[in-house]
Order: structure tokens, then C-alpha cells, then sequence
């Protein structure tokens, strides 16, 4: 899940069972394949492939799969794959709107399943557009505090052009236009910040307050949907208090 850096950097702390790790490790596969279809196989050369490869290693998903997955999507080897990108938006409980970005080989497969997670959860499939207008597409940059500060973060960031930079209880989160995501990111790993992810992402233009009851609504509707092998990112325009946070910590903690 996207859209809120705060819970998604406490969730990317929790452990993860075996069965969402497998799916993770799918979708990510699926970027990589992606990437490598519409830039080649070259990371030096393929920004987004650089990325996805990046991330994949950064979940453990091992060196042989990333490797297939890279000559799955160039081509190589008699190999290919067929994906369409197909995006969704839709509200949620108390109307947090949500964009679902699918990635998929059965259009049919990929419209019921969302459509039967938003209608088991409280959510409902909007009209086009009707959602879209209120989020812009910016490159996203994850950063952790652990040996970084952030006026080392800010200098270099700044400098090759981010728009914006976030601090939170794990770091910090870098907003910049989606077309400057790469050079920023070079800022970044030239000054010797390593950074957590860098992807391109609908970041919402106003978020909503929302209580935990409602967050609790949500994050059960967003795993809903992110349970769908063909769902690859849900964007949200929610935002938690530092009192909604720590009440849904607990929840984690009982």
C-alpha cells in the first residue's frame, strides 16, 4: 500500500508470514518483467528495471528468479510476457478515495476480484475520473534516519530538484516530479545516502483525517485488495493523526 508513508513504513517493519511474502515476491517478479519488456534488459540503462531489481533485493527474492525474470520480459531465451495496466479508482469507508493499480494477463479476472473486494469491504468502483483528478503522479523516494541526517537528506535532494521532503518516526520521504525520480535518486546514492525504494506513484494533491475505526476499515480493504495477484498498488488519500497512530499501534501490540 502507497499513499501514507507513515503506516506503509510501519507495516514494511512487521514480519511477514510466508503466504504474503510469496505474493509480494509475484508482484515484484511482474515489475521486473514489466520493466525489462518496455526498457530492455540493461540496468545501467533501464532506470525503472534498476529500481525494480533494487527493490526485489531488498525483499530477498532470490538472484536466479530476478535474473528469469529480467529475460522473461527482454525477450530472451524464446520467453515473454503479456501484462495490461489497468487503474481502478474507487472510495472506501467514510469516502477515502483509493486508486488500484492493476497489472494483469486476464482483464475479466482482475476487474471481478477488485470488485468483490471493494463490495466485501465497504467500497464501491467511482466513476472515471471522478477520483483521479484529486491525486498527481510524482516520483516517491524512502529514505531511513538510521545513519542519515536530515540535512544531509535535504542538500542533496534539494539540489537535483525534489519537490518536497517529509520526516517521520523512520525516516524520511522525498517527493519530487515523476520525470526528476531518477536524477534525484542519483543525488542521493552520489552524496552516500542509501535510500529505501524509489517508485513512481499517485500521491494524493488533499488527504482526509480519518479516525481508527475508520483506519482499521481501511487497512482491512486495502489488504483485501492487495490480496489479488493481479492488484500491484492501492493509493489512498487518508492521513492518521499522531493519536490514531498510536492507538493503531496497539492494536498491533495486543
Amino acid at each position: 500500500m502507497s499513499g501514507h508513508s507513515k503506516w506503509a513504513t510501519t507495516k514494511h517493519k512487521k514480519a511477514v508470514i510466508d503466504a504474503r511474502r510469496a505474493k509480494s515476491w509475484a508482484k515484484l517478479i511482474k515489475n521486473i518483467e514489466v520493466a525489462a519488456k518496455l526498457g530492455g534488459p540493461d540496468l545501467q540503462g533501464n532506470p525503472t528495471l534498476f529500481d525494480a531489481v533494487l527493490k526485489a533485493k531488498k525483499t530477498s527474492v532470490p538472484k536466479d528468479n530476478i535474473d528469469r525474470a529480467v529475460k522473461r520480459g527482454a525477450g530472451i531465451g524464446g520467453e515473454s510476457v503479456e501484462y495490461t495496466s489497468i487503474m481502478y479508482e474507487a472510495y472506501g469507508p467514510s469516502g477515502v478515495a483509493l486508486m488500484v493499480e492493476c497489472l494483469t494477463d486476464n482483464k475479466n479476472r482482475a476487474a471481478a476480484e477488485v470488485r468483490t473486494a471493494l463490495s466485501r469491504n465497504g467500497g464501491t468502483l467511482a466513476d472515471p475520473g471522478s477520483v483521479a483528478y484529486n491525486f498527481s503522479r510524482k516520483g516517491v523516494i524512502v529514505v531511513s534516519s538510521e545513519g542519515t541526517s536530515e540535512d544531509d537528506v535535504m542538500m542533496a535532494a534539494l539540489e537535483a530538484g525534489a519537490e518536497e521532503i517529509e520526516p517521520h518516526s523512520e525516516g524520511f520521504e522525498i517527493v519530487t516530479e515523476a520525470s526528476d525520480l531518477v536524477q534525484v535518486r542519483t543525488a542521493l546514492t552520489d552524496a552516500g545516502i542509501e535510500y529505501e525504494s524509489a517508485d513512481v506513484e499517485f500521491v494524493p494533491n488533499l488527504k482526509v483525517e480519518i479516525d481508527a475505526e475508520t483506519a482499521r476499515k481501511i487497512f482491512r480493504l486495502i489488504d483485501a485488495l492487495e490480496d489479488s495477484d493481479d492488484v500491484q498498488n492501492v493509493f489512498a488519500n487518508f492521513d492518521l493523526t499522531a493519536d490514531v497512530q498510536a492507538e493503531l499501534a496497539e492494536d498491533g501490540e495486543e
